[in-house]
């Protein structure tokens, strides 16, 4: 089924209210606290998909139809009906930020409707969206969110998982180890699920294709690059192949319109037409190769509140209270947004200094922090101790707004014993700070 001629699924749709922040940092140039506040326009109803520069555009997008085997299953899965399970990680971008309403207009959603709409029986309800995007994250946060927002603690097994880090992963401090180590960490499941990277794009034609695209040719990946696609065109005039303006395809400087969500969605929906009508590959990727960039963090692991003390001896100190004014975001279809890492730990100051601090002592060889970024006075920063040697500081208001952090503080080839403190930096003492967790590989 070709996506020109297919009949347009959610254009008509009732908009309803709804944005996300994003702090996604790139080449110097920071997200504001509240980037999505641009009033929708209508060009979406009023656009022409069908036109041949359209149908160019799109297939432009298609950077790698890669090795087809995993995706071709799950295409036939559905025609006969079974169950397949489409799922999506990501920044605020997967999460929806730009569209209206955030639950039905997003690319994800719309790509999840367009598979449904060419492979499945028409009666068919076995497509199941699990979509776990969250604003202003990188592939640092992503890879430990995987096991609990995609895989549901082991008991979802997707068959697709589209990845989209391209502009976000600024902020990975392994510069693309982590991207990598998710990449394997999805395509080393026992069920074999075909894995697509997204390279979404901002408004200043940035993204980190250059940086993550040679991951996807080293295990002949699906790709798709919206960068690819767009930016080419947008500084062409219409005489001269322009199919649609920065002002119709952005919401912001950052995130999609509906539109650009829909041609986000088109060009997921033109890779799964043109897999459909390959011929199939016999062998599968080759993961027994070395990554181009680094495995380290294939098997980490969240650690909170709700399982520490079975993993590691811990004790908290003055970080005995439990933040719930949390990051929020709409999982999957929801149409209301779910608290990001409630089993956390706060700090309030209590009255004994000895008791200030944190203490983590844990077997591992790598060590991920994740802490709560807010734009709230009452939040100050923390010092970090790696055995004994402070190793970082975790400052709250780096973007002003309320976010998951994820900092490096671990990362080693061998188990060892290690010990973490932390406490409050001096003059801070009266503020709070909230742990929300760990990511670690034992």
């Amino acid at each position: 089924m070709n996506f020109m001629i297919e009949e347009r699924m959610v254009v008509n749709m009732v908009r309803d209210a709804g944005d996300t922040p994003e702090a996604d940092i790139h080449q110097g140039i920071t997200a504001p606290r509240d980037p999505v506040g641009v009033k929708e326009t209508n060009n979406e109803a009023t656009f022409d998909y069908c036109s041949p520069e359209y149908h160019k555009m799109i297939s432009q997008s298609l950077l790698n139809k890669g090795h087809n085997a995993r995706l071709k299953r799950a295409i036939q899965k559905a025609g006969q009906g079974e169950p397949v399970v489409m799922a999506y990680i990501g920044g605020s971008i997967t999460h929806g930020a730009g569209a209206i309403p955030i639950h039905l207009r997003s690319y994800a959603y719309r790509s999840y409707e367009r598979f449904k709409a060419m492979f499945a029986p028409s009666d068919s309800r076995s497509i199941q969206l699990v979509k776990a995007g969250v604003g202003g994250t990188p592939s640092e946060l992503g890879m430990i969110r995987y096991d609990r927002d995609v895989l549901g603690d082991g008991q979802i097994h997707p068959d697709i998982v589209v990845i989209e880090f391209a502009v976000n992963d600024a902020d990975d401090e392994t510069r693309g180890n982590c991207y990598e180590s998710l990449i394997l960490k999805a395509l080393a499941a026992d069920n074999k699920p075909a894995v697509i990277l997204l390279f979404s794009v901002f408004e200043n034609d940035w993204n980190l294709q250059d940086r993550l695209a040679p991951v996807g040719w080293h295990y002949n990946l699906p790709m798709v690059s919206m960068k690819d696609a767009l930016v080419e065109q947008f500084h062409k005039t219409k005489r001269e192949g322009n199919v649609i303006t920065k002002e119709q395809y952005f919401h912001d400087i950052y995130h999609p319109t509906n539109l650009g969500h829909q041609i986000m969605a088109d060009a997921l929906g033109h890779l799964f037409d043109a897999v459909n009508h390959a011929e199939l590959d016999q062998d599968d990727h080759d993961l027994r190769r070395p990554p181009v960039i680094g495995d380290d963090f294939v098997h980490v692991k969240l650690l909170d509140r709700k399982n520490g003390n079975q993993l590691a001896k811990i004790n908290p100190g003055c970080f005995a209270q439990t933040d719930t004014d949390l990051q929020m975001a709409e999982m999957d279809d929801h149409d209301y947004a779910t608290p990001l890492f409630p089993h956390n730990w706060m700090y309030t100051r209590g009255d004994r200094a000895e008791a200030q601090k944190f203490k983590l002592q844990m077997r591992c060889r790598c060590l991920l922090l994740i802490f709560k970024d807010s734009g709230s006075d009452e939040f100050g920063t923390a010092l970090i101790k790696v055995d004994g040697v402070l190793t970082k500081q975790a400052n709250p208001h780096e973007v002003n707004w309320t976010r998951c952090h994820a900092m490096l503080l671990i990362q080693d080839k061998h188990v060892r014993e290690h010990t973490i403190e932390i406490e409050m930096a001096e003059g801070h003492e009266d503020k709070r700070f909230t742990i929300l967790g760990f990511g670690y590989v034992s």
